[in-house]
């Protein structure tokens, strides 16, 4: 299945670079060139990860990645900056960014953080789904707190009867070997 990648810069050129190395690793990419574009394409769309540049005209990368992350918090996204500050990769964290990369990039970091990524959202996704099976099982708090404290008991009534049924055992098959019956 294809994935969709949402790729917001206000630099065309940025974009397009973003579009070529990803649609050669079989991505699907739009471009935005605004916060606004990137909310009014997102919203019509269902996006597998996002690449934000930090510094644009209106709404900054961050506040854009602090919205998606407010709509979708699973999405991964990827903020992308020639301007990158501590401060402001601090920020990033802090709402949940997937990657904080610097400018310049080139293709194969391009491609191999968008695998990187999009591996963590699978990984991501499995999780959830494994959350949300054991969620929907009916369990019983009495019978968890039983099991816990019977568990011991159990344990050693084997214990206690194991060296029982294993005499009983090499009894049985010794009176059958010496009768010849099987």
């Amino acid at each position: 299945m294809e994935k969709r990648v949402l790729v917001v810069d206000d630099d065309q050129v940025v974009n397009k670079s973003f579009e070529r190395v990803l649609t050669d690793k079989g991505y699907r990419v739009d471009t935005a060139m605004s916060g606004r574009e990137a909310f009014e394409k997102y919203a019509g769309a269902d996006f597998d990860m996002v690449f934000t540049d930090l510094k644009m005209p209106g709404q900054d990368g961050l506040e854009v990645a602090k919205r998606i992350k407010e709509m979708n918090p699973w999405l991964p996204i990827v903020v992308v900056t020639g301007y990158g500050t501590q401060e402001a990769e601090e920020k990033a964290k802090a709402i949940g960014v997937a990657e904080f990369l610097h400018k310049p990039l080139t293709p194969s970091l391009i491609a191999d953080v968008a695998a990187r990524v999009m591996g963590r959202k699978v990984e991501t996704a499995a999780a959830e789904e494994t959350i949300a099976e054991a969620a929907a099982k009916p369990t019983s708090v009495a019978r968890n707190v039983a099991l816990f404290f019977a568990a011991p008991f159990i344990g050693l009534a084997y214990i206690l009867a194991f060296p029982f049924i294993a005499v009983w055992m090499i009894g049985r098959y010794g009176v059958r070997s010496l009768t010849g019956n099987k």
